[in-house]
């Protein structure tokens, strides 16, 4: 396998050919940028999906998270929603047992009322997810939505990090930060 045939590799340029959108846009941080990574058009897609779901897999296991170590995956609807769903296939694929969650952005004002959709994650061990990480809002919020619940969270991972400030961010709250893809591999360095 050379060094453009790994999953990574593969993982990279289906990320630049679907979702690289080039063009002055504003970002959900309020940042401007030259550039979008309109994930969804990877992370809902037939071949990018599935390889996002091992790609993302073989990230935690490379920081230390095998599979003993992470009970259940997911992040603040809607970006994490589809990687956390392809991991969770990934996991059963190879065997695995690994859950998937939904941190809304508010809990619901009716039935259960829960703010954490899936599986009860209090005192599990669970990581946060993004499909693209700007400035980690996002996760930031997830975070602090899984504390409250008791959930135990290891570690932030991020299909692809814009190198904005995101890793800092979640890092000074004393997460672990890891990303699949930078805007090296992506070509928007």
């Amino acid at each position: 396998m050379t060094s453009n045939d790994t999953p990574r590799a593969r993982l990279a340029a289906l990320v630049r050919e679907l979702a690289v959108v080039r063009g002055e846009v504003t970002l959900a941080s309020g940042l401007t940028s030259d550039f979008y990574v309109d994930m969804r058009r990877a992370t809902l897609h037939h071949a990018a999906a599935p390889l996002i779901g091992h790609v993302m897999l073989d990230v935690l296991e490379e920081a230390g998270l095998g599979p003993d170590e992470v009970d259940a995956v997911g992040g603040l609807t809607m970006g994490a929603d589809p990687v956390a769903t392809a991991m969770l296939h990934a996991a059963s694929s190879r065997g695995l047992d690994l859950d998937a969650f939904v941190v809304r952005k508010e809990a619901k004002s009716h039935g259960m009322r829960r703010r954490i959709e899936g599986p009860d994650v209090g005192g599990r061990r669970v990581v946060v997810l993004e499909d693209t990480s700007t400035t980690g809002g996002s996760p930031l919020a997830a975070i602090d939505a899984l504390r409250e619940v008791g959930a135990h969270v290891l570690a932030v991972a991020v299909v692809v990090d814009r190198a904005t400030g995101a890793r800092e961010a979640i890092e000074a709250t004393g997460v672990p930060y890891h990303a699949a893809l930078g805007v090296a591999e992506l070509g928007l360095d």
